[in-house]
């Protein structure tokens, strides 16, 4: 027998259901009957799971989903009030997901910020019915775009302040110090092997040596410690480092150091990169291709 699967347990385990939150009495006077019973019972294995972890419903009101439910099944193709239970799945998936997730990702663990559940629900009702919107929704997506990494870098920046301000510490201090210049943009280097050849562009594919570590001396990354160097065209990797390889001549050794917003920024990459991050890398150049 076909599986269902819990997506399509409204249509397949309640169609037999009757209005009100009690289960209808089951009468198994045919093998059909029994087959739709059994049907029914053996579709609801892993549900009460699916309700709580994945549409938080709370078990002390299970009377009321049972409720709804027989209302859903019994609606048939009701036009309207299909209309009516989508409204009310993606309103629940708006307060229970939606809001969630985006609060989250503008404020990170501080509860006591939200964005207007008011104000969201008026837009996503005008850019629903097209009725009364006070911008198109191409312009909506560039202005919650900018506005929202606005608001995550700031919130960043309030949580990891202290690393921005270690950074920029050390790359002051850095700069004074012997055969230590600065590139376009703030990246520092000293020359640690001098090359000869070819200065690649910034679409030129290279062959380089590496390895990379925190202000304070952590290694993060080795090329050195896999003993495999890494190939890779010059613009695809960070800012800064597309700075120093498009400076660098094939055969050249520098020690590479990196302002925050050169490397990146608010993002955090694995443990040991933490966000507004300077970086230090040992860089050695070993071919232009």
């Amino acid at each position: 027998m076909k599986k269902f699967t819990i997506a399509a347990f409204a249509v397949a385990a309640v169609a037999m259901l009757s209005c009100g939150n009690a289960a209808p009495k089951a009468n198994l006077k045919s093998d059909v009957d029994t087959l739709s019973y059994a049907i029914g019972m053996a579709q609801t294995q892993g549900l009460k799971d699916y309700l709580v972890t994945r549409l938080d419903v709370d078990t002390a009101y299970l009377d009321e989903f049972i409720k709804g439910l027989n209302e859903g099944a019994n609606a048939g193709d009701d036009k309207k009030k299909a209309a009516y239970y989508a409204g009310i799945q993606i309103g629940q998936q708006i307060s229970n997901q939606m809001m969630k997730g985006i609060n989250h990702e503008l404020f990170g663990e501080d509860s006591t910020k939200t964005i207007s559940l008011k104000n969201f629900m008026a837009g996503f009702i005008s850019g629903t019915t097209g009725k009364g919107g006070l911008m198109s929704i191409d312009s909506a997506q560039m202005v919650a775009q900018k506005m929202m990494q606005s608001i995550k870098a700031k919130t960043m920046e309030k949580a990891y302040g202290p690393n921005k301000a270690a950074g920029e510490k050390f790359l002051a201090a850095n700069a004074k110090k012997e055969g230590v210049k600065t590139l376009p943009g703030g990246v520092q280097y000293k020359v640690i092997k001098v090359g000869t050849g070819k200065i690649p562009a910034d679409t030129s594919m290279v062959k380089v040596n590496y390895e990379g570590r925190t202000i304070d001396g952590k290694v993060f990354d080795s090329s050195y410690k896999r003993n495999m160097p890494a190939d890779f065209r010059c613009n695809q990797v960070i800012k800064g480092w597309t700075t120093a390889l498009t400076h660098m001549p094939a055969g050249s050794v520098w020690e590479v150091y990196i302002p925050q917003d050169q490397a990146y920024g608010e993002r955090q990459q694995g443990e040991d990169i933490k966000p507004f991050s300077a970086l230090v890398f040992k860089i050695e150049l070993l071919e232009v291709k």
